[in-house]
């Protein structure tokens, strides 16, 4: 890449996402939109960045409104031409402790997979074209060992079934992606952050690295791979 890397990233206005804003808009040549749904937070993310004399602007994102994400796309385009790097960062967790299937509520399911799954997908359908046109891409969809089939367990059955889902449509895109595009799906691990809580062992910059380390692989680096701490693990 001899252009200015542009990198989006949703879910950035704290925690995990804005670490991995941090850590891509330190290394030269890539410009970070940082993405949120709330403005203000957005807005006060980006400007603290920037302080620190990073490349980085805010862009509001919904990624559960299909009109929202193409206005980003739209806004991408119109402004850089190109976007290289997508990291699907935006996620949530809310189903109460000790929750089951049989107790679940489907207005849950709802909520999770519609920001869980479907918004990846809608952020990929919009922004991969922009990939091709360039033959160049990275999008890193951030996952968790709780999708992790290989050891699926009991409760929150919606949010682990979302990533389960997601780390899915992460092999189904490396397979339709094309040529220079590289897609793959981590796990951050259990991290401090409002999500994970205190008592979680890892701090938000281990959390984040192996997304950049995806994020900026070189051309024959892996897709279609669930990752952590940059080592491949069982789906």
């Amino acid at each position: 890449m001899t252009e200015t890397c542009v990198t989006v990233v949703t879910g950035a206005n704290r925690g995990i996402g804005l670490e991995i804003a941090r850590q891509l808009a330190k290394r030269p040549g890539i410009h970070v939109v940082l993405t949120a749904r709330d403005e203000m937070k957005g807005q006060a993310a980006a400007e603290r960045l920037r302080e620190d004399g990073l490349d980085v602007e805010y862009h509001r994102l919904d990624v559960t409104d299909p009109a929202s994400v193409g206005v980003l796309s739209r806004h991408v385009a119109r402004t850089h031409g190109r976007c290289d790097i997508l990291v699907n960062n935006a996620g949530i967790s809310i189903e109460s402790d000790g929750t089951r299937i049989v107790d679940s509520k489907l207005a849950e399911w709802q909520r999770t997979l519609d920001t869980n799954l479907l918004g990846p997908l809608r952020l990929a359908q919009a922004l991969l074209p922009l990939m091709r046109k360039h033959r160049y891409g990275r999008i890193v969809n951030v996952s968790s060992r709780m999708g992790q089939l290989a050891s699926m367990g009991t409760g929150a059955p919606a949010y682990r079934v979302s990533k389960a889902a997601l780390n899915a449509l992460t092999a189904v895109l490396a397979a339709e992606a094309g040529r220079g595009i590289l897609v793959n799906t981590m796990t951050p691990g259990w991290v401090r952050t409002d999500m994970g809580g205190a008592g979680a062992p890892r701090s938000v910059a281990e959390g984040a690295d192996t997304a950049v380390w995806l994020a900026t692989l070189p051309e024959n680096g892996p897709t279609g791979g669930f990752f952590m701490d940059r080592k491949r693990i069982a789906w």
